[in-house]
C-alpha cells in the first residue's frame, strides 16, 4: 500500500481536557485516504485540542520514570507496550507523536526495527523517528511513498492474537433475538453427540447463499451486576461450538462438521461465518465519563489477570467505543468499624489496580481485554475513566 501523509492528533484530558486522538488523511479524493478517514475519525473539538498541544508533546511528569532515550521496535510489540515504556499514562501515546501541526509520524504504522528517540525540553518531552542507518539522524517526517505489505506489518495497538477469536466467532446474543438463528434439530444416526466429519440437520436456514456456519449454544446468560434477582439478561453469551458447511439445503438442511471443539447436538444454533475486522485504533481515554462493572469473566473463570477477556455492563447504549482504555478498580469491602460505639458498617474505598482495553462492543455489553494488573480481577471489579 502506500503510505499517506497524515496527521494524527491527541491529547489526554488533564484538569478537564478533553482527550483526543485524530487520524486525518491528507489526500481527501484518494479512496485509501476516505477509508483511513472512517476507521480513524476525527471531531472538530479533538482537531482543536490537538492542535493546542501538538507542538508541545507531553509534560515531563506524564514520562514513565525509566523512559528510555532511544528504543527499538521489535516484532511483537504493540502500541501498549511502547506507551507503558514511555509514560505513567500509556493511553497517552498518540500524545507523545505530537512533533508539529504540519508532519508528524502516524502511530498506526510503526514498525519493527524503527528506533525512538525521547526529547526532553524543560518541561515537555516528545518523540522523534530515528534513522538507525545514518548514525542516528532524524527522519524528517515528510509525505513519501512506501511499498509495505500493508498494515499489518505495522505494530499493533494490543496483542491482536489474544482477541482473534472473539472477532471470528459468535460471542453475544441479544435476549429477544435467540429464535431467529437456525438450530440443529437431529444428528447422524440419531446420535447424542456428533463431531468433526458426522452430518447434522438443521431448520431455520432462509439464505441458500450461506455454505458455512459457526455453531454455538448459548450457554449463560448474562446480568446486570445491580440485577440482584437475575430477571432481566442483558445478553446471552454464546459458547463456540464448532463449524459446518450446508452439503444440501431445503426445509431441513444437511450439514456437514468442518470443525469442533465441543460435542454438538439437538438445540445447538447456527449463525452465518462472519468476522469482525481489528480496528487498529490507538488506546484511547473516553471521550465521556464511563463507570460499570465487570459481570463476566470468559470461560466461567472465578477470577482472571493480564491479558484476560472480560465482560463489561457498559455497551454501545452506554457510549462505548472499541478503543477505550478504562481503568480497572478493586471494590472497596465494606467492613464493620469496631473503633466507635455502637459499630458502624462502612465501606473502605476503591483502589486502582489495573487497566483494560475495548476491542468489541454490543448494544448493551462490551468485551476488554485486560492489559495489566496488581491482583486478580474478578466479577463485580468497578471499571471507570484513567486518570
Amino acid at each position: 500500500m502506500f503510505a499517506l501523509r497524515s496527521a494524527i492528533r491527541s491529547a489526554a484530558r488533564r484538569a478537564g481536557a478533553t482527550a483526543a486522538v485524530i487520524v486525518a488523511a491528507a489526500s481527501a479524493t484518494s479512496t485509501l485516504a476516505q477509508t483511513a478517514t472512517t476507521r480513524y475519525p476525527v471531531s472538530g473539538e479533538q482537531r482543536q485540542t490537538a492542535d493546542q498541544v501538538a507542538t508541545l508533546g507531553v509534560p515531563l511528569s506524564a514520562l514513565a520514570p525509566n523512559a528510555p532515550d532511544t528504543y527499538t521496535v521489535k516484532r511483537g510489540d504493540t502500541l501498549w507496550d511502547i506507551s507503558a515504556l514511555y509514560l505513567t499514562s500509556p493511553w497517552r501515546w498518540p500524545e507523545l507523536w505530537g512533533m508539529n501541526k504540519t508532519d508528524i509520524a502516524n502511530p498506526h504504522l510503526i514498525y519493527p526495527g524503527q528506533t525512538l528517540r525521547l526529547v526532553r525540553g524543560d518541561t515537555h518531552a516528545r518523540l522523534e523517528l530515528v534513522d538507525a542507518g545514518q548514525a542516528g539522524d532524524v527522519v524528517r517526517l515528510s509525505p513519501s511513498t512506501r511499498t509495505v505489505a500493508g498494515d499489518r506489518d505495522a505494530i499493533p495497538s494490543i496483542p491482536n492474537r489474544l482477541i482473534e477469536p472473539f472477532l471470528v466467532r459468535p460471542a453475544v446474543i441479544a435476549p429477544d433475538e435467540l429464535d431467529k438463528y437456525p438450530r440443529i434439530v437431529a444428528t447422524q444416526e440419531q446420535r447424542v453427540y456428533v463431531g468433526v466429519g458426522d452430518t447434522a440437520y438443521a431448520r431455520g436456514i432462509s439464505d441458500e447463499r450461506v455454505e458455512r456456519y459457526n455453531i454455538f449454544r448459548p450457554a449463560r446468560p448474562l446480568f446486570d451486576f445491580d440485577d440482584e434477582r437475575r430477571r432481566t439478561p442483558l445478553a446471552y453469551e454464546a459458547f463456540y461450538l464448532g463449524m459446518a458447511q450446508i452439503t444440501k439445503g431445503g426445509e431441513v438442511a444437511t450439514l456437514r462438521i468442518r470443525e469442533s471443539t465441543q460435542e454438538i447436538g439437538v438445540g445447538d444454533r447456527l449463525i452465518p461465518v462472519s468476522r469482525q475486522p481489528v480496528l487498529a485504533y490507538v488506546p484511547r481515554r473516553p471521550d465521556q465519563p464511563v463507570d460499570g462493572r465487570i459481570i463476566s469473566i470468559y470461560s466461567g473463570l472465578v477470577e482472571t489477570g493480564t491479558q484476560s477477556v472480560v465482560t463489561l455492563n457498559r455497551g454501545a447504549r452506554h457510549g462505548m467505543q472499541v478503543g477505550y482504555v478504562v481503568a480497572l478498580l478493586d471494590t472497596g469491602a465494606t467492613i464493620r468499624d469496631r473503633t466507635v460505639t455502637p459499630n458502624e458498617m462502612v465501606r473502605l474505598p476503591d483502589e486502582r489496580i489495573g487497566a483494560m482495553f475495548v476491542f468489541r462492543v454490543f448494544d448493551e455489553i462490551s468485551y476488554a481485554l485486560v492489559l495489566r494488573v496488581t491482583r486478580p480481577v474478578r466479577v463485580g471489579d468497578r471499571f471507570t475513566d484513567p486518570d
